[in-house]
């Protein structure tokens, strides 16, 4: 076996354009900003992870240029000279230097993982216990067009065999215009796709009472985090009242959120997004809470690039608890591709990929024509 020690650590921040704008409750970005992350070890081997978020500090108080800080100067220290098969004392380490930062320590675990499976020339879902299956359905976030090209756009989806099940974000607009613009796009697409709706945490209270039946009576088959995340008796309030699936997202960082949750009966799924978790190894600990409280997992996504997302494929395949589908899209957003091979979309799924590590080889020249200077 090669020298599993860790000689460097490099940051590099990308400025990738999107085929189309992507919305969210408060922003928008037609690019999307991310931090990638090499391990290499003394035998040669390097291992990438991503710091990415959805679209800026909005969502989690985190930024490309905030994880890049924080790896550089607090996270480089703990993890030069150890071997990248430390990882459960790495990352007990990097607690006790850095507290938060989630999204970043996400990108040196998954790191880690990447050069140590490569090491051992095995993928990384082998460090997780191995896969059990080989793809996972991908849920399509539609854009923030007119209702007409929305509908076309899922159509186009449906009739290619890309995607059969539908997100809208919502949020943005005013209240009873939006859930009007959604009730539209459920009634043109009833009985051929599902449609769900992300409110990214934006609504308050009542606003959530009086509009959330609607979307219910209209065909709307799941809500996701209506109301801030802090507020679970509020959250408990409305999974009570619905007939049809809440999702929490912004209200579970870490296991004890997803206690919490599933303490106060707040929802009946929680969004994993390996991302905000910290990486695999605490992803896996927030699903195994939701299991033992017999709550489903959805793979939630950051708009994470072909590293974050392999990663994530690895994850989901790997751990019986991802249950609910999957939202692993955000490559097929990009306007360029990063990686030598694809990630493989069809039929309504992604698929594992093959080979040692995550399975992807990036091109490097790709990745320098978005390197931010």
């Amino acid at each position: 076996m090669s020298d599993l020690s860790i000689v460097s650590v490099e940051t590099t921040i990308l400025d990738v354009p999107l085929v189309r704008p992507h919305k969210f409750a408060t922003t928008s970005m037609d690019a999307q900003p991310i931090l990638l992350v090499g391990v290499t070890t003394g035998g040669g081997v390097t291992g990438y992870g991503e710091g990415v978020v959805p679209g800026g500090p909005w969502w989690g108080g985190e930024s490309v240029e905030t994880m890049q800080a924080v790896v550089e100067r607090y996270l480089v220290p703990v993890l030069l000279g150890r071997r990248v098969d430390e990882i459960t004392g790495i990352l007990a380490d990097i607690e006790r230097v850095v507290a938060g930062a989630r999204f970043a320590k996400a990108a040196v675990d998954v790191a880690l993982h990447d050069a140590w499976a490569r090491c051992l020339d095995v993928p990384v879902h082998t460090l997780l216990g191995g896969a059990f299956r080989s793809s996972v359905d991908v849920t399509w976030a539609l854009g923030s067009a007119p209702v007409d090209e929305i509908i076309a756009e899922a159509r186009e989806k449906i009739e290619n065999r890309k995607h059969f099940s539908f997100k809208l974000k919502m949020g943005a607009l005013d209240p009873a215009e939006d859930t009007e613009r959604v009730l539209r796009v459920t009634e043109a697409l009833a009985g051929q796709a599902g449609v769900r709706v992300d409110i990214n945490a934006r609504w308050d209270r009542l606003t959530a009472l009086r509009h959330l039946p609607w979307l219910a009576d209209g065909g709307v088959q799941l809500i996701e985090q209506p109301t801030p995340g802090e507020q679970l008796e509020v959250l408990a309030e409305l999974n009570a009242l619905l007939p049809i699936p809440v999702m929490a997202d912004e209200s579970v960082h870490t296991p004890h959120d997803a206690l919490e949750v599933a303490r106060r009966g707040a929802a009946d799924v929680l969004a994993v997004k390996t991302t905000k978790c910290g990486g695999l190894r605490r992803s896996r600990e927030v699903v195994a809470v939701a299991r033992a409280a017999g709550l489903a997992c959805h793979g939630a996504t950051s708009i994470e690039g072909p590293i974050g997302t392999a990663a994530s494929i690895h994850f989901a395949c790997a751990e019986p608890g991802i249950d609910f589908g999957t939202e692993l899209f955000g490559p097929l957003l990009f306007s360029e591709e990063l990686l030598q091979e694809p990630l493989r979309y069809n039929d309504g799924q992604v698929h594992l990929p093959t080979g040692p590590g995550l399975g992807v080889e990036l091109n490097m020249d790709a990745v320098k024509r978005w390197t931010r200077n």
